[in-house]
């Protein structure tokens, strides 16, 4: 589990019910006991009701799913013997992140935070515009050292070998997510917003784990089970949550 970060400035701290562990609330990932019973990621903390809150890996969770460490720690922070675990628990946490990540990206393109293709790139990498440079799964090491360097003369960090974060997702689900072809590299060129991908980035990199690649999404919309009101792009609203309560 990461650091945990200052409470007075990212706001309340949670505690992992598996470690035990604490962080802000944005670095953790809520769990809600919907009425049937079943816990159900709450990606965006939104559910009402009780909440419970992880911050391990999806392999520690797997495990503790596994071995039915993860349904009585649940059980005693819902205080209810009243629960079903998915087996695919983990597998639905993750391919939740990757869709609210993706979700992201979208509505930064739409309000012109990003910039892609090569060449576009790479004019704003020198002039020190990019603030954040991700690259997909698939991009070729030529094309992602050019921009790493690009972006480095930019910034004035010539010789530091910093370079852009890989995503662990293909060319071809950050072309449908953008609504754009063939999108392999992606510059963020607002600062407010590179911190609000960075920050969902973070997360979801955190609970896949390294040597993890999450499943591919057909879009950056569709599918997973969620809770009521959670939706893949907007957001859930009162009205649609009502029926969780």
């Amino acid at each position: 589990m990461r650091t945990p970060r200052n409470e007075t400035a990212l706001g309340p701290e949670r505690t992992c019910i598996l470690s035990r562990e604490h962080d802000a609330r944005e670095g953790l990932i809520r769990l809600a006991l919907a009425p049937d019973g079943q816990v159900l990621p709450d990606i965006r903390a939104k559910a009402p009701g009780r909440g419970a809150w992880i911050g391990v890996s999806r392999a520690e969770l797997d495990a503790a799913n596994a071995k039915g460490k993860l349904k009585a720690a649940l059980a005693r922070a819902f205080k209810t013997n009243e629960l079903t675990t998915p087996a695919d628990l983990g597998a639905m946490i993750a391919d939740q992140l990757q869709r609210g990540f993706l979700d992201r990206l979208g509505l930064e393109s739409k309000s012109g935070n990003l910039t892609t293709g090569t060449a576009k790139i790479e004019t704003a990498a020198r002039s020190g515009q990019v603030h954040l440079l991700l690259h997909a799964s698939d991009a070729r090491p030529d094309g992602t050292g050019k921009l790493a360097q690009a972006w480095r003369v930019g910034r004035d960090l010539e010789g530091s070998g910093e370079q852009g974060l890989a995503l662990p997702v293909s060319r071809t689900i950050l072309s449908l997510a953008l609504g754009r072809e063939n999108v392999v590299h992606i510059a963020v060129t607002d600062r407010a917003a590179a911190g609000r991908i960075r920050e969902m980035l973070d997360r979801w990199r955190h609970f896949i784990g390294p040597d993890l690649t999450p499943e591919p999404c057909e879009t950056a919309s569709q599918g997973a089970s969620a809770l009521p009101g959670e939706s893949h792009g907007t957001g859930g609203t009162a009205e649609d949550l009502k029926d969780f309560e």
